[in-house]
């Protein structure tokens, strides 16, 4: 807590006056270290204390949510130079919290259809010991991440692409 420069003054012209650092203390309120503390001070303006430099800027940090908020603490981390415990307690100070993100599965059953057919067609011409089945119908073409960072109350901002938004090859 800081205290006004006049009752600082008020304090030591006290204790000047020929009464006891216990009794200023009781008096003013204030503890006896604080008032030891201003004695030994030549000056006794009040000390400004300046924020730090933090190795993380925070404008930099906030567009770099903004434009990729699917990455991870720790690729944050690495792009930074800190560790992600670092990355993570400077989105907490910005109000960015982590958020699950809706994950899109698709499945178009004409495919699948024809897909079993081309097999059982494989299996009558080829017999099934010669056959290697591998079942790719749980596969995706898309890896999309599962969690992503906002500003609490906003949604993610990652779109999450489909089946139709993609281009075919014929």
């Amino acid at each position: 807590m800081c205290y006004s420069l006049d009752l600082r003054k008020k304090v030591i012209s006290f204790i000047e006056n020929g009464n006891s650092i216990t009794k200023a203390a009781r008096i003013f309120g204030i503890n006896r270290t604080t008032v030891y503390r201003w004695l030994d001070k030549p000056n006794l303006e009040p000390i400004r204390v300046v924020r730090r430099k933090r190795k993380i800027d925070i404008a930099k940090l906030e567009q770099d949510v903004a434009k990729y908020p699917d990455k991870t603490l720790k690729q944050r981390a690495q792009e930074f130079g800190v560790v992600p415990s670092s990355v993570y307690y400077q989105l907490q100070r910005l109000n960015i919290r982590r958020k699950k993100q809706f994950r899109y599965r698709e499945r178009d059953h004409s495919d699948r259809m024809l897909y079993f057919r081309t097999l059982r067609e494989l299996i009558k011409k080829y017999g099934r010991e010669s056959l290697v089945f591998i079942d790719e119908t749980g596969f995706e073409r898309f890896v999309n991440p599962i969690y992503g960072w906002a500003k609490r109350g906003k949604a993610s901002g990652t779109a999450v692409p489909t089946r139709k938004s993609c281009s075919r090859s014929a």
